[in-house]
């Protein structure tokens, strides 16, 4: 059996979609796998995407940034959480090391802690990222200088990894093993049987709200549709329910985030890796959400300006709950269906190469 130790970054919940989506195209390949995946990223979202074949640890595997909200940064929290997790306990990573040194290899969604475990235990690793955090910690070192002092360290880290796999849309180029077109997980249902699940009339539109799994409070928005036959749905809620032509999703709804994508006519939500992804997978309009503090969020509304359809809502007009007016142009825009190979089989099949070379 082919075991491989996956450490996730818990920043959100990207990171671990883009893991799964992996891990799904590496169990295509080779059905005898088993993963070992580290996160503190809920075990269900593994679970929605791929068959029993993995054992969960849930730990700590890196700081990120910090996040009172979907929008919103703690800078100084974020540096009070890496002087506590920085520098890397000796007896954590040793104690990590000596679970893994069996696995035959060690992959990390920019969690550097499972570099060094893999450095360790002398298992070989592999780094997937569109960007590192020291990329970006140093732009917000104006804003706070403290995280000066944990940049070198871990661009230390990220560069032991011994093979590097850079994700379209990627924030920083450099000189990597493979890059591959966006990571997506695979969409298993049809548009039309997800609607049917979702209880939606045939010619109704739909428009998925998605914050990259954070809940949001949205009082009267029933009150702000104006569209007849429009159905909003909306992932990520702490709990299941419909309220007339408004649909909120729980975390673990059952309903599984590719396949609402898919089924839905247009999509509104934060600019990040995996709903891009995804809404690039499905081809679906893209009513996207900058973030102009954080650093990845630019290269990535290039990305959608000139591979994707959509517009921008600003994070004011949103937080204002003034976006619906934005829905009937978004409506009207065509999908852009992308024929490109998903980034997950292309690392899937590197992975394949290395181990068994």
């Amino acid at each position: 059996m082919t075991t491989i130790a996956y450490f996730i970054s818990s920043h959100g919940y990207g990171h671990a979609s883009r893991a799964a989506a992996v891990m799904q195209a590496m169990y295509d390949l080779e059905p005898t796998i088993h993963f070992e995946i580290f996160s503190q990223i809920p075990a269900w979202l593994f679970t929605d995407t791929l068959p029993p074949i993995f054992t969960h640890h849930p730990i700590l595997t890196d700081i990120g940034v910090a996040q009172p909200s979907s929008l919103v940064e703690d800078l100084p929290e974020t540096h009070r959480q890496l002087a506590e997790f920085l520098p890397f306990d000796t007896a954590l990573v040793q104690r990590l090391a000596t679970q893994i040194k069996y696995c035959n290899m060690v992959i990390c969604d920019i969690a550097p802690l499972g570099i060094a475990v893999a450095r360790a235990a002398g298992v070989p690793s592999m780094l997937i990222e569109n960007f590192t955090w020291d990329w970006i910690y140093e732009g917000y070192l104006a804003a706070e200088p403290r995280l000066a002092q944990h940049i070198d360290y871990l661009r230390e880290i990220f560069a032991q990894a011994d093979y590097h796999v850079q994700s379209e849309p990627i924030c920083h180029y450099r000189q990597a093993d493979l890059m591959t077109p966006p990571i997506s997980r695979p969409i298993k249902m049809t548009a039309m049987q997800t609607r049917q699940q979702l209880g939606l009339p045939d010619e109704a539109k739909m428009v998925l709200l998605t914050m990259g799994g954070v809940a949001q409070n949205w009082p009267n928005l029933a009150a702000k549709l104006h569209l007849e036959n429009l159905y909003l749905v909306l992932a990520g809620q702490m709990e299941t329910e419909r309220r007339g032509q408004v649909i909120y999703l729980g975390k673990s709804s059952g309903f599984y985030h590719p396949d609402l994508i898919n089924a839905s006519d247009a999509v509104i939500g934060k600019v990040g890796y995996s709903t891009l992804a995804e809404i690039y997978q499905a081809g679906v309009p893209y009513g996207y959400i900058a973030r102009p503090r954080f650093r990845e969020s630019a290269p990535l509304v290039a990305f959608i300006e000139q591979h994707m359809v959509g517009l921008p809502i600003s994070e004011a007009e949103f937080m204002a709950g003034q976006w619906p007016k934005q829905l009937v142009r978004l409506l009207a825009m065509p999908r852009k269906i992308h024929p490109n190979l998903n980034g997950a089989l292309a690392v899937a099949e590197f992975v394949t190469r290395k181990i068994y070379q």
